[in-house]
């Protein structure tokens, strides 16, 4: 198109060639449908945030993510028979102060608040891993949830957003944890649990016995149900601090955020049914290959790994069961003004 001279033509282009940025530069969603609670549902609280009937889940708010966020928030909304009771905690950096305007468009009367999360309070700590979208650092925003909500908030599900849920959250909140234990999630103790840490782990006669006494089991961190009163009085963010600074000086495990939990919660967890955990359908870190379902009923589908639901139907190489996402994708058809 060539560069009109006229002085109100030129307006007009570059108005335009504005409007065409901002389409490709923000994405535009479909507002959601209205989701109503049913009639056994106790009563919508004034002060959702110190409610007991309130159900608490955290999420982080990313740019490269939100497409998959969208699509979480959706699928714990249809499927909650009580989502008027439902309460979403984002945590955001400065750099993404737009994306709570998108969440609200598309979720008019979406209960949530958003947290921000300074990038200096674990930038230090992070070592690089096999893939460089596992050390941003609001990848280690979940360690420091007990500090960033309000004391009143007892337990929260944290959810990744590369998930969608196909059953009531309120079953996964009510998850009992016992008499000790900080986090529930679906335990894998068939997963080579060893290959998390570096021969320098399992060679010192000292970290070797980190798991002593302990049934260490893999959990993926994605999907957990936290006590945020008992990791308080624990004070688990410095513990799990103190095993990144170990890292950064000796190189104990390789791969992000996850070993740092393992370390200080595997063998120690409430053990949660593996339909809310159907992790690794993106493919392994490296490939991101197509996989199955795990054999068993669904509650959760986890697309972790390397591959990306939404990535993948973009350059129209879906797996088969990406499909199983698309119905939760609220992304419009991009904004053009060649068509």
């Amino acid at each position: 198109m060539p560069k009109p001279t006229h002085p109100l033509l030129l307006a007009l282009f570059f108005s335009l060639q504005l409007l065409r940025a901002n389409a490709k530069a923000s994405p535009q969603f479909r507002e959601a449908p209205q989701f109503y609670n049913s009639p056994n549902c106790p009563p919508i609280p004034s002060n959702p945030l110190c409610d007991p009937s309130t159900v608490h889940v955290a999420m982080t708010l990313d740019a490269a993510y939100l497409r998959g966020s969208m699509a979480v928030i959706l699928s714990v909304l249809q499927h909650s028979s009580c989502p008027q009771n439902i309460h979403f905690h984002f945590l955001s950096t400065s750099s993404y102060s737009h994306l709570p305007r998108l969440i609200s468009n598309s979720f008019p009367s979406l209960r949530f608040r958003v947290y921000r999360f300074n990038d200096s309070t674990v930038s230090g700590l992070i070592s690089a891993s096999i893939r460089a979208a596992l050390d941003r650092p609001l990848n280690y925003a979940r360690s420091y949830l007990a500090s960033l909500l309000p004391v009143c908030v007892l337990r929260v599900i944290y959810l990744d957003s590369d998930l969608i849920l196909v059953d009531d959250i309120a079953k996964l909140a009510a998850t009992r944890l016992g008499d000790s234990a900080v986090l529930a999630a679906p335990e894998y103790c068939n997963a080579n649990f060893t290959s998390y840490f570096t021969p320098a782990f399992w060679s010192n006669p000292v970290l070797s016995l980190t798991f002593a006494g302990r049934r260490a089991c893999y959990f993926n961190t994605g999907v957990m149900l936290l006590d945020l009163d008992r990791w308080r009085a624990g004070r688990y963010t410095a513990r799990i601090e103190e095993w990144m600074e170990l890292q950064k000086r000796m190189r104990i495990y390789k791969l992000g955020s996850l070993p740092p939990f393992l370390l200080v919660f595997a063998g120690e967890i409430a053990a949660v049914d593996h339909r809310w955990n159907q992790h690794g359908l993106g493919g392994d870190n490296l490939r991101g290959v197509c996989r199955e379902l795990h054999p068993g009923p669904v509650s959760l589908l986890h697309w972790s790994g390397k591959g990306k639901p939404w990535e993948r139907l973009d350059a129209n190489r879906p797996c088969p069961l990406d499909a199983l996402w698309t119905p939760y994708d609220l992304l419009q058809t991009p904004f053009s003004l060649d068509s």
